[in-house]
Order: structure tokens, then C-alpha cells, then sequence
């Protein structure tokens, strides 16, 4: 399917809180629009997502604000922060911790869109 142009407007409201124990605001994700999603992550100070993979999607974080430490299957844990991109190959075990003291906010971007069916919690 072929995407249409469009102008999403992110809905504050509409963020919810996951089990994985981030935040997340989906700004694009529809069947309007099949080759990729837009996702904003928030995981609070402290906090370590749990470890999890997304089969047969490529996921891209983007960091906007705070500091983080990334763990990625082929990869050594790496401190991230603003600016840094995180690219998370299909099926890779990951998961991010907050280390500093305020929110860690970052935009997912997954090709093709982020499905929950293709997600698995690995705690």
C-alpha cells in the first residue's frame, strides 16, 4: 500500500504506560501507512526497560533529551544521549536504562510499523 500525505498532530492524552515500564506516545502507526511507525519513548530516572525483542522490525532511537545506557544484542553496553541514534536490528534482545535525573525521551522508529503481535518480553 501506498502512503498518502498526511499531518499528524500528537495527542499528549493518548501516551500510555507499557509493561516494558516506558511511556510511549504513538505519533504514527496506522494502516495508512505500512512502512514504518513514529513512537515517543519516556522511561523515568532509574528506571531499566525490560528486556524484550520486536521480530521482523528494525527499530531506530533517536535520543531527544536525558542520558541512557543501551544494552543490544552484538553490541557493548553503550552510555547514549542526546543526538545519538540507536539502530536495533529485527529480533535483537535490548533494553535501556535511564541514569540521569530527569525523563530519557527518544522517538522509535520502526520499518515496517511497529505490530505488538510481533513483540516479545523476555522477563
Amino acid at each position: 500500500m501506498r502512503s498518502r500525505a498526511a499531518i499528524l498532530s500528537a495527542d499528549e492524552s493518548a501516551e500510555y504506560f507499557t509493561e516494558e515500564q516506558c511511556h510511549i506516545l504513538e505519533l504514527s502507526n496506522s494502516d495508512a501507512d505500512e512502512d514504518a511507525s513514529v513512537a515517543r519513548a519516556r522511561v523515568e530516572p532509574g528506571i531499566t526497560t525490560r528486556k524484550h525483542r520486536v521480530a521482523g522490525t528494525t527499530e531506530r532511537y533517536v535520543i531527544q533529551s536525558g542520558s541512557g545506557r543501551v544494552m543490544v544484542e552484538g553490541l557493548p553496553d553503550t552510555d547514549v544521549g542526546v543526538g545519538d541514534v540507536v539502530i536495533i536490528p529485527p529480533g535483537a534482545v535490548q533494553s535501556i536504562r535511564n541514569t540521569g535525573a530527569t525523563d530519557l525521551i527518544f522517538l522509535c522508529i520502526c520499518t515496517p510499523r511497529f505490530r505488538w503481535e510481533n513483540y516479545e518480553s523476555l522477563e
